[in-house]
C-alpha cells in the first residue's frame, strides 16, 4: 500500500483506549493502534498524536468544582495516556517523543513547534499532551490547533462509530451515513463530530478531517493510504 498523505495528526479519544471496560487503559486496544502506527511510520509517514483523557477524567465530571481546576485535571489525564502510548510505541521500535502544553520537564518536552518538526525529520512520532494548555478548550480543539501548526495533510478523528450520521445510529437503525460533508454544514447544523471551535479552525486553515471508526480493521492504515472509509470533512 502507498500512503496518500505525508504528514498526519491522529486524534484519539481517551475512551477509545479504554476499550469495552470504559475506563483506564486496555492494552489490547493500544497494541492494535501501535501496530497500525508502526506500519504507516515504516511507510515514511510523519505522525503526530493528540490523545484525550476521558478514560481517566473529564472536566465536566467535576460539577461542583471550579471549571479551570477540573480542566487542568483533564490535561493531566492526557499526559498519562500519552506516556502509556509512548511506552508502547517504543517497545515496538518506534522512536517517540511526548511534548506537553503545560511545562513538566521531568516527564516530557514542552511543545515547541520547531522541535516537533525536527523530530519528524529524524523519523520520530510526536505525541502532544495537555490539550491547548488552557481551560475551556477540548482536546478536539487541541487536535485541530496542532494539525494547523504542523501543517498536517489530514486530521484523523478516531471515533467509536464508523463516521458521521444524520442521527444517532444506535437509536435510529435508518440513520444515514455521510461519506462527505463540508465544514459549513457541520457548523450550521450543529453536527456533533467535533466542537465548533475545532471545526471553524480546520475550515479557516483548510485542513481536511476524516472521522472514522477505530474498531474497523486497519482503519488508520487505510485512511492514510486514501481508501474510502468514514466521513471526509473539508471545504469542497
Amino acid at each position: 500500500m502507498t500512503p496518500k498523505y505525508k504528514r498526519v495528526l491522529i486524534k484519539l479519544s481517551g475512551e477509545a483506549l479504554a476499550g469495552p471496560q470504559g475506563h483506564g487503559l486496555d492494552e489490547s486496544v493500544i497494541s492494535k493502534v501501535v501496530e497500525q502506527i508502526k506500519t504507516v511510520h515504516d511507510m515514511g509517514v510523519q505522525v503526530a498524536l493528540v490523545i484525550g483523557g476521558g478514560n481517566f477524567w473529564r472536566g465536566r465530571q467535576g460539577k461542583q468544582m471550579d471549571r479551570t481546576t477540573a480542566d487542568h485535571m483533564g490535561m493531566l489525564a492526557t499526559v498519562m495516556n500519552s506516556l502509556a502510548m509512548m511506552d508502547a510505541l517504543e517497545q515496538n521500535g518506534i522512536p517517540t517523543r511526548v511534548q506537553t502544553a503545560l511545562i513538566m520537564t521531568s516527564l516530557a518536552e514542552p511543545f515547541i513547534l520547531r522541535k516537533t518538526l525536527n523530530h519528524f525529520e529524524k523519523g520520530r512520532v510526536v505525541i502532544i499532551a495537555c490539550g491547548t494548555g488552557s481551560p475551556y478548550f477540548s482536546t478536539d480543539t487541541a487536535g485541530a490547533l496542532r494539525a494547523c501548526e504542523i501543517q498536517a495533510d489530514l486530521l484523523l478523528m478516531a471515533k467509536n462509530i464508523d463516521g458521521i450520521y444524520d442521527s444517532d445510529p444506535k437509536l435510529n437503525p435508518n440513520a444515514k451515513k455521510y461519506e462527505h460533508i463540508n465544514y459549513i454544514d457541520i457548523i450550521n447544523n450543529g453536527i456533533k463530530v467535533m466542537d465548533t471551535t475545532a471545526a471553524t479552525m480546520c475550515m479557516e486553515n483548510d485542513i481536511p478531517v476524516l472521522a472514522f471508526g477505530l474498531d474497523e480493521k486497519n482503519s488508520i492504515i487505510r485512511a492514510v493510504c486514501g481508501e474510502k472509509l468514514g466521513t471526509l470533512i473539508d471545504n469542497k
